[in-house]
């Protein structure tokens, strides 16, 4: 008898849970949460194998700008094809309104021919480009990019670079807008360049 005395309570106080869990709504005071801001992004010169390079150059296009390096295993050259192929989804007309930066936080080892080669291979009008490391070093801080030096078990001791992986898109005016995901889809690419082109 107890037993079923214990049971009944144990099932009362399941009802009286679940009951309090659809009814209950107390009033909370709305607090306020800090908002993640957009980097501030702003203008940079380096260095490609034709020469100094400035943001502002590009003045009255949309710009995409990439940070990786050349020896990127994987992260880079998928990004890389990716946005290659979006770019090719635009139109004559669309594509004479965007330029694309690949800006290398490599630059022990990625020299400017070295880029341009590299660059050129996905798409004719990425511009490859990098700098000092100071100089690198201040201008990702500011677009909020990421990127370390990793050592890695080889004879020759090399390392890998972890880095952001986001392609930031830059207006006309040369404010940043967004970013597009590592490895987002070609028609998600061309879908955000026409839609940042309007």
């Amino acid at each position: 008898m107890s037993e079923r005395i214990l049971l009944a309570l144990v099932a009362l106080l399941v009802a009286l849970l679940v009951g309090l869990g659809f009814f209950w709504n107390p009033e909370l005071p709305q607090r306020l949460l800090p908002k993640a801001g957009m980097a501030a992004g702003g203008d940079f010169t380096l260095q490609s194998a034709s020469g100094p390079v400035a943001l502002k150059d590009f003045r009255g296009k949309l710009v995409l700008v990439y940070f990786g390096y050349t020896y990127c295993p994987d992260v880079c050259p998928t990004s890389l094809a990716a946005t290659a192929a979006g770019l090719k989804l635009l139109d004559a007309a669309e594509a004479a309104q965007v330029a694309m930066i690949f800006v290398s936080v490599d630059p022990e080892r990625d020299t400017p021919a070295r880029l341009k080669e590299y660059a050129e291979f996905f798409h004719p009008a990425i511009v490859g480009v990098t700098g000092t490391p100071e100089v690198l070093a201040e201008i990702a801080k500011r677009y909020g990019v990421f990127y370390a030096r990793q050592k890695v078990d080889t004879a020759g001791g090399g390392y890998v670079v972890d880095h952001t992986s986001d392609t930031y898109v830059i207006g006309r005016e040369g404010q940043l807008l967004s970013k597009i995901a590592h490895a987002a889809p070609p028609d998600e690419v061309a879908a955000e360049i026409r839609r940042r082109l309007k």
